[in-house]
């Protein structure tokens, strides 16, 4: 496991965070480096959904905006975030996203949402050489009805060892979701997309 890879994977703890003074010192040059960091993190399938792969540095400034919004500087408020966030950080077997379904009108979303019931679970990401792996969703709490499922859910994909050895040595990459109701895939994914997502695996 490389350096990397650790901080890509590298869980949050309190002594690891700022404090609310010392963060709104740094906000904006931190804001700059997790906004770039994030670009190659970011996967559109389609035109109307995106997986956005977490990691330490997205989750660290999560927390860190959490705090600060809620002006919370206790212990036990702080040590509550980190237990909420940290549940997203990848544990070096798997990728977790936050995945999105986004309209720009709010009946197209709503009626896509109807729609759409279950797509959190036919979100799949495949390792060239290997079957897909589908999307394991929401296992903090239910986000889905029986009447529409949410715009956002949490995932995650778990890999086996031969795939996670295979990504580290250089492995294509793609991603699709297949619904009735909304049905695309990424062939390809980018090398720099690809590289970013090989970091959160250790092998």
């Amino acid at each position: 496991m490389t350096d990397a890879d650790t901080i890509a994977t590298q869980k949050l703890t309190r002594e690891g965070l700022l404090s609310l003074e010392q963060y709104d010192r740094v906000r904006n040059d931190f804001r700059a480096t997790v906004m770039a960091h994030k670009l190659n993190r970011r996967v559109p399938i389609g035109p109307h959904a995106t997986l956005y792969f977490e990691d330490a540095l997205t989750m660290r400034y999560q927390v860190q905006e959490m705090l600060r919004a809620e002006r919370i500087f206790e212990a036990q408020g702080i040590e509550e975030e980190i237990a909420t966030y940290n549940p997203l950080i990848p544990d070096g077997r798997n990728w977790k996203a936050t995945f999105m379904i986004e309209y720009a009108r709010e009946d197209e979303r709503q009626a896509a949402l109807a729609s759409m019931i279950g797509v959190e679970r036919r979100v799949w990401v495949r390792v060239a050489g290997f079957d897909r792996v589908w999307a394991i969703a929401d296992e903090d709490l239910e986000r889905a009805t029986s009447e529409k499922t949410s715009s956002v859910h949490f995932l995650r994909f778990e890999l086996d060892p031969a795939m996670v050895q295979a990504v580290k040595s250089g492995a294509a990459l793609a991603m699709g979701i297949e619904h009735p109701a909304y049905s695309h895939s990424v062939e390809k994914l980018p090398d720099e997309v690809r590289a970013a997502l090989a970091r959160d695996l250790s092998g």
